[in-house]
């Protein structure tokens, strides 16, 4: 159980990333803007989609998120984070093959101090290029149809490349 110092998630907070991982979506798009074709890994422990919010150089960047509700680093059991790892380290694989960037970071985010804003675990995963001014520019939010070209490239690519014993 989560020490309580840790905890920052609302009592009546409605999680958009366990609806996604349910299957469930939401056409007016105001708990949930992913969509299932964001999809591009899931196993019984994670799941890896397209973010729906996208920085103008770094389009198409991965969201990795644990199936079973963590709000945090702090209450993510450590055979999870491994497996997120894992996940992370194939993604990126894919990233570069698929993207042709120049280079992948990853980021993640705990508590308001840390700039979390989706109180569920999550690790992003950015494809990178030289001088893309990720950390300068601010994210919009992408459509279903941007994202769909990604997902399909990644998933494919996923498909025929992905060892995930």
């Amino acid at each position: 159980m989560m020490d309580n110092r840790f905890k920052h998630m609302p009592a009546d907070y409605i999680c958009p990333f366990c609806l996604v991982v349910k299957g469930e979506e939401d056409e007016e798009n105001k708990l949930v803007q992913s969509k299932q074709q964001d999809i591009i890994y899931k196993d019984d422990y994670v799941t890896a989609l397209i973010a729906t919010l996208w920085w103008p150089n770094n389009k198409g960047h991965v969201i990795i998120i644990p199936n079973k509700h963590y709000e945090n680093i702090f209450d993510l059991p450590i055979e999870i984070a491994a497996r997120i790892h894992k996940v992370s380290q194939q993604i990126s694989f894919a990233l570069k093959a698929c993207y042709e960037c120049d280079g992948i970071s990853t980021r993640q985010h705990n508590e308001p101090g840390g700039s979390q804003d989706v109180w569920h675990y999550h690790l992003h995963v950015y494809p990178r290029y030289f001088n893309d001014n990720l950390y300068f520019t601010n994210g919009d939010l992408s459509t279903p149809r941007e994202r769909s070209e990604y997902a399909e490239k990644l998933r494919t690519w996923l498909d025929a490349n992905m060892s995930m014993s």
